[in-house]
C-alpha cells in the first residue's frame, strides 16, 4: 500500500512540474486549455495503451478491451482522489468539471463499454466504435 502511494504521489508530482510545458506548448499551437488535461491523462496512460495496443494487433480485442478500461479506471479511480488530497497542499483551483459536450460523450461511452465489456466476447467492431468516441473525444477537445 505504501509503494503505490509513492508511486501515486511521484506520478502526481512529475504531472505537476510537467504541465508548464504543456501548457506552452498548447498554448503555442492555440488549443484550448483543456488539452492540457487529456495530453496529460495520455502520458500517464501510455503503458497501458501500448499494451492493449499489442492485445489488439494480436486479435485479443477483449483483452485489448480490458487492459485500456482497467488502467483508465484504476487510474481514474486512484489519481482523482489523490490530487483531491494533494490540492489541500497545492497552490490552485481543484476544478474537475466537465462542460456538457464531454458527459454526453462520457455517458455514451459508458454505455457502450457496459454493451462491449459485459457480454465477454469482444468484436473488432466494437473496439472500432471504441476508437471512434476517442476521436470525437480529442477532436472536440481541440476544437470545440
Amino acid at each position: 500500500m505504501l509503494l503505490l502511494v509513492i508511486s501515486l504521489v511521484t506520478v502526481v508530482g512529475l504531472a505537476k512540474v510537467e504541465s508548464y510545458s504543456i501548457e506552452d506548448a498548447v498554448n503555442w499551437f492555440g488549443f484550448p486549455h483543456a488539452v492540457v488535461g487529456v495530453v496529460i491523462a495520455l502520458l500517464v496512460l501510455l503503458p497501458e495503451t501500448i499494451a492493449a495496443v499489442r492485445a489488439a494487433a494480436r486479435e485479443r480485442v477483449q483483452i485489448s478491451l480490458n487492459l485500456a478500461y482497467g488502467s483508465a479506471m484504476a487510474s481514474i479511480g486512484l489519481t482523482i482522489p489523490a490530487i483531491a488530497v494533494a490540492s489541500i497542499w497545492l497552490d490552485g483551483e481543484l476544478a474537475l468539471g466537465l462542460e456538457p459536450l464531454q458527459l454526453v460523450l462520457l455517458a455514451m461511452s459508458s454505455v457502450v463499454g457496459i454493451l462491449t465489456v459485459v457480454p465477454g466476447r469482444a468484436k473488432p467492431l466494437n473496439g472500432i466504435v471504441h476508437l471512434v468516441l476517442l476521436a470525437a473525444f480529442l477532436l472536440l477537445t481541440v476544437a470545440p
